[in-house]
């Protein structure tokens, strides 16, 4: 009896390879699991570069959680050493590079965020790896081995450096070595599928030529959509504005997703949910309560899905968040003494400290900067102020 692989083609771009005239890459991924007897090794990196993941970075991950729900292995690769580098994919001038104190930071909060998607507890599905553990001990023989796998002209190629040299835009030879330390992460896991955007392709097939190298049997690729912001015209994206946190207040998160434009609502609801498409309601409106509704209880619980969805109800803005009277303030006010007067913490000086931990955001936005000042009330009213995941007030007047 044929297996069933609609969990693999849901949301769906691409496999690459299809099919191979090589004898040793003969079969289709749908092949390959329906034969393998043992789990596959399936691959998804993830760079923290920043503190915050949004819906888009989650379908990777839902898809991952796919595969672990077939019985495979999930390789969760947090890449440490090469968010230092920063991808350049899709970039029109060279990334900041990050130290090591920025992605000690970023990294502490993903694993949080993404643990109500992936099976953490059955033993054999999960690899949590940081790509610093083999990347940093490569030696500069080494380094030159990956580097004479591909040419420049292959290298420029690349989606986005073809465009700045085109420019005349500087590109960094640092840069260049970005999707060959990502290829060779690869390598070091023993990847039999990697995941990723459609923006990735280029950076996968590396993946693919390095493992060939290497004496490896190619990974296949797996490309899936890159999300629509809330906007409905741009991909998701924390500096447009567009995007839904996973970590944001239920009440928060509910609200945004309630008004997703209508021509998302399909794209949303097969990328990020597992409702069946056949039994959605007719009305756009009922659509858009549902796929709040799920999504909010996917990363907070039923519990609170339903209190975001009553407090949509019966005002829209406050319900299931406490609120706090910025009267109490005297302006120009800190911001660690707000959390302090607000009862958010306990002193100023375990405010200053959340501040610095990353552990503070305003209307979901992540601050970090101990000194932020607020000139006036109106700078603030009507926004959630969040300490951690379980504290909350909105800030009125």
């Amino acid at each position: 009896m044929a297996q069933n692989f609609s969990w693999l083609h849901r949301g769906l771009t691409e496999i690459f390879p299809h099919n191979s005239n090589s004898d040793s890459e003969s079969e289709s991924l749908e092949k390959l699991l329906a034969t393998t007897d043992r789990p596959l090794r399936v691959k998804f990196g993830i760079d923290p570069t920043g503190a915050e993941i949004h819906l888009g970075h989650s379908i990777p991950v839902r898809k991952l959680r796919n595969f672990q729900d077939a019985g495979h292995t999930a390789v969760l690769i947090i890449g440490d050493f090469t968010a230092r580098i920063g991808d350049p994919t899709g970039k029109s001038e060279v990334r900041r590079q990050l130290t090591e104190v920025d992605v000690a930071q970023n990294a502490q909060t993903y694993l949080d965020q993404v643990r109500p998607i992936l099976d953490f507890d059955t033993p054999g599905r999960l690899e949590v790896r940081y790509n610093s553990e083999w990347l940093s001990k490569l030696d500069l023989g080494k380094i030159l081995e990956l580097l004479a796998t591909m040419t420049v002209g292959q290298m420029l190629a690349k989606e986005g450096f073809a465009e700045r040299y085109k420019k005349e835009n500087p590109i960094f030879l640092h840069e260049f070595l970005y999707p060959l330390m990502q290829g060779y992460d690869s390598v070091a896991v023993q990847a039999d599928v990697e995941l990723g955007g459609t923006d990735q392709k280029f950076n996968l097939a590396v993946g693919r030529d390095l493992q060939r190298h290497f004496g490896q049997r190619p990974q296949y690729c797996v490309l899936l959509p890159i999300l629509n912001g809330l906007d409905g015209v741009q991909k998701m994206s924390k500096s447009l504005g567009n995007y839904v946190g996973l970590s944001e207040h239920p009440s928060q998160m509910y609200q945004k997703l309630q008004q997703v434009p209508d021509n998302l609502l399909e794209d949303y609801f097969q990328l990020l949910t597992d409702l069946d498409a056949d039994k959605l309601p007719e009305k756009p409106r009922d659509r858009q309560q549902l796929l709040a509704w799920d999504i909010v209880r996917q990363y907070h619980g039923e519990s609170s899905a339903n209190e975001a969805r009553e407090a949509a109800k019966t005002g829209g803005q406050g319900g299931a968040v406490p609120e706090f009277s910025l009267s109490q303030v005297q302006f120009p006010a800190k911001l660690f003494s707000i959390l302090n007067v607000s009862g958010l913490c306990k002193s100023g000086n375990e405010g200053r400290r959340k501040i610095q931990e990353g552990g503070v955001r305003l209307n979901g936005d992540r601050i970090t900067d101990i000194d932020t000042t607020f000139d006036s009330l109106t700078d603030l009213e009507g926004k959630v102020l969040q300490v951690g995941k379980n504290k909350f007030v909105r800030l009125v007047p």
